[in-house]
């Protein structure tokens, strides 16, 4: 892990965690202690930047994505656990903001090496496409609001917004790759795979009322 992609992925992770704002996110929930006792059944998969430093230290990930994942976890963890609104649940979409922020400036920093070793820059097949279309109805409303804000960071082109009747439409064929499998990994995180994911309402958009709408060719 003495690359210079993970030693720069190491940094990152030191530098969020070594944050003010990350105090609640540096070890893992102690449900029992804080009484939080439907913690385990709402989060399925724990994580902690705590745990990311440490496999990170170790070699346990294959990719720098498969580090971002765990990271982006945390942040889900918190967001599908505490309301919307709530300060916990802000605190984690400010800090989902700033690691996004930094680990797009250093995937650039790291020019096509980065990306290129990752089996995430891969094109996705059609019947992918098309799991992933068919799973964004399987998981829930915040679940899939975290995915809209994503795209709309990452791959923006792949939304089109109707302000008039507030809906924003996902266009599967315009992700670009890397984004693509970053994004199915999630929903598969989510339970959609597996049968797991609740059958879900509507999607967020930014600021207005939410739609359900993803399509591909």
């Amino acid at each position: 892990m003495s690359s210079p992609e993970w030693t720069a992925m190491a940094k990152l992770v030191a530098q969020i965690y070594a944050k003010a704002d990350a105090e609640p996110f540096r070890d893992p929930v102690d449900w029992k202690i804080l009484g939080l006792f439907d913690y385990p059944q709402i989060i399925k998969k724990p994580m902690d930047l705590g745990q990311v430093k440490r496999k990170i230290e170790n070699g346990k990930y294959s990719t720098i994505h498969d580090a971002a994942e765990d990271v982006r976890l945390i942040w889900k963890n918190c967001m599908q656990y505490n309301a919307d609104g709530s300060d916990f649940y802000i605190l984690a979409k400010n800090m989902s903001k700033k690691f996004e922020e930094k680990f797009t400036k250093l995937l650039k920093d790291q020019g096509s090496s980065a990306e290129g070793k990752s089996k995430n820059a891969t094109e996705p097949t059609l019947e992918e496409k098309r799991s992933f279309a068919r799973s964004l109805y399987k998981i829930s409303k915040v679940e899939l609001g975290i995915v809209i804000t994503e795209l709309d960071k990452k791959c923006p082109a792949a939304l089109t917004k109707n302000s008039a009747e507030d809906e924003v439409e996902i266009n599967v064929d315009h992700i670009s790759p890397a984004v693509f499998h970053e994004a199915m990994a999630y929903v598969k995180s989510c339970g959609a795979e597996s049968g797991t994911g609740r059958k879900k309402k509507s999607a967020y958009s930014s600021g207005s009322k939410p739609s359900k709408k993803a399509r591909s060719s």
